[in-house]
């Protein structure tokens, strides 16, 4: 005989569509916080009744810890992104006197749901997630059940998060126009991770720029923000039938790459090629030489995730659906792997004759 399924239990949400009212309303009432008004704070009891929903120690909110806890869920293949990350978030953590509780997954990948599931009930008052995970829609819907607020650092317009970003396409379209106004119009580029939007944005960016110059060609191959992504893609844009005079790889991990193929090849970096990356982590001053990049701000997008999603679980008023993402600002950083492009030998031969 077969066994029947095993009934759902209730979820926060489950309770939030019966009285149709937001997750995080439900989880004010549950923990008895301000702002929610009489009637429907009765209301959400009595569907919390109806529905047998049983509330975890996630639950709990800042006010009612003497030790906040913030579950920073990670997997991010670039070492030097995530040095600069944790120096960032451990800093605030430290400022506010919120004790942080690091779960990894492997791969670029989320954790187990399992293990999601415990770090939930282990009473954190909320979530940071770093890139690629702020895109990870298997795991953000299992966050969101809990209604307890989340901040996707890297991420674009995450629904029910709070995104802390820099514009990913004004940095990208800057660096190109930087290398075309160099001279060089045989360029390179290396994609991040596909399933990132950020890596698009990035992409976006360096066509805007192309386009608005005659005679760019572009060569593009796909990498996955790793080092050993880089080296594939490098070996590609040096093998094509017309060589880049340069080659912008999406972030600092994969750039170095590029200049570990170049040097293995007696290629000039960056009399013979030009390489710049995206980050400016610190990498990008140990590499010989130094590496032209777009800085972003990694310690800064951490902290202000931080600070926004501490001040968000303290909030009394429950944040408007649909905010906007943080940008924070970003720059081009110079350095002494960008030069003018060299003179085409073929074109200098032909104009001595």
């Amino acid at each position: 005989m077969a066994r029947s399924a095993r009934p759902r239990s209730a979820t926060i949400k489950d309770v939030a569509a019966m009285v149709g009212v937001s997750p995080m309303t439900v989880s004010r009432v549950i923990n008895d916080q301000y702002g929610v008004g009489a009637e429907t704070r009765a209301a959400v009891e009595e569907a919390v009744r109806a529905l047998g929903y049983t509330p975890n120690v996630a639950a709990r909110s800042l006010a009612t810890s003497a030790e906040p806890k913030i579950g920073v869920i990670y997997s991010n293949p670039s070492a030097a992104f995530m040095s600069d990350f944790l120096i960032g978030v451990f800093e605030e953590a430290s400022a506010r006197g919120v004790r942080l509780v690091l779960l990894k997954g492997e791969g670029g990948k989320p954790p187990a749901e399992a293990q999601l599931r415990d770090l939930a009930a282990s009473g954190v008052a909320g979530f940071i997630v770093t890139p690629p995970l702020g895109e990870s829609r298997a795991m953000l819907e299992l966050l969101g059940e809990t209604g307890l607020p989340m901040a996707a650092v890297g991420a674009h317009a995450v629904e029910n998060a709070i995104c802390v970003r820099i514009d990913d396409r004004g940095a990208a379209y800057e660096m190109t126009r930087h290398l075309i106004d160099l001279g060089h119009r045989r360029l390179g580029f290396i994609v991040g991770n596909p399933d990132q939007a950020a890596s698009a944005e990035r992409l976006a960016g360096f066509y805007a720029a192309v386009r608005e110059v005659n005679d760019v060609r572009t060569t593009v191959a796909q990498g996955d923000f790793s080092f050993a992504s880089g080296l594939s893609a490098a070996e590609q844009l040096l093998d094509a039938s017309e060589m880049p005079s340069a080659i912008f790889a999406s972030n600092d991990d994969m750039a170095a790459a590029v200049i570990s193929v170049a040097h293995r090849r007696q290629l000039d970096v960056p009399n013979a090629l030009t390489v710049v990356g995206f980050d400016d982590t610190p990498a990008a001053v140990m590499l010989w030489p130094p590496l032209t990049t777009v800085h972003q701000p990694v310690r800064a997008l951490a902290s202000e995730a931080l600070r926004l999603l501490v001040a968000e679980i303290a909030a009394v008023e429950a944040p408007p659906a649909g905010r906007p993402d943080r940008v924070l600002e970003h720059s081009i950083v110079k350095r002494q792997s960008a030069a003018v492009v060299a003179p085409d030998p073929a074109a200098v031969s032909a104009a001595a004759e």
